[in-house]
């Protein structure tokens, strides 16, 4: 959720639909003083692979509804922002605490359809998702990270 509120801080303050890249890096690194220039830029990389932000001709823009995302009074991101989660993981892990099971039985129960359900022939995004499916635990808001997780292990 950081790194939520950090993406939506700039396009807020500035009531900007999209913002230049330059102009994003500046808001991070010198307005607020939240990180580097270094920083800045593998924030905007990561916010891009999360399926937060999208970039067309080098203007960056939020694909979600800022107007939704509150922030607090004196917020300053953490470090957090700048650890690349793995979508994968992290829906085995909400469909472990929901089914109150372990995440090895969510991988095991994963590799069993992949193996006999399809003949090997499914990815683990896909399959995490059918099982997600199944159980009913809720999996859009993983969607768009899982796509892109799939295209960048292509």
């Amino acid at each position: 959720m950081t790194l939520k509120i950090t993406i939506a801080a700039p396009f807020r303050h500035s009531r900007k639909a999209a913002m230049r890249k330059n102009e994003l890096v500046y808001y991070f690194a010198l307005d607020r003083k939240w990180m580097s220039t270094e920083q800045a830029n593998l924030l905007l990389k990561n916010a891009e692979e999360e399926g937060l932000l999208v970039q067309d001709n080098g203007v960056f823009s939020p694909k979600f509804d800022i107007s939704g995302v509150t922030i607090p009074v004196g917020f300053k991101p953490t470090s957090a922002i700048f650890e690349t989660r793995d979508p994968l993981q992290e829906l085995i892990g909400r469909i472990a605490r929901e089914q109150k099971k372990e995440e090895t039985e969510v991988v095991a129960e994963m590799n069993r359809l992949i193996r006999q359900g399809f003949d090997g022939n499914l990815l683990p995004e896909a399959a995490v998702v059918v099982i997600a499916k199944r159980h009913n635990v809720p999996f859009a808001d993983k969607l768009e990270a899982l796509k892109t997780s799939v295209k960048k292990n292509k």
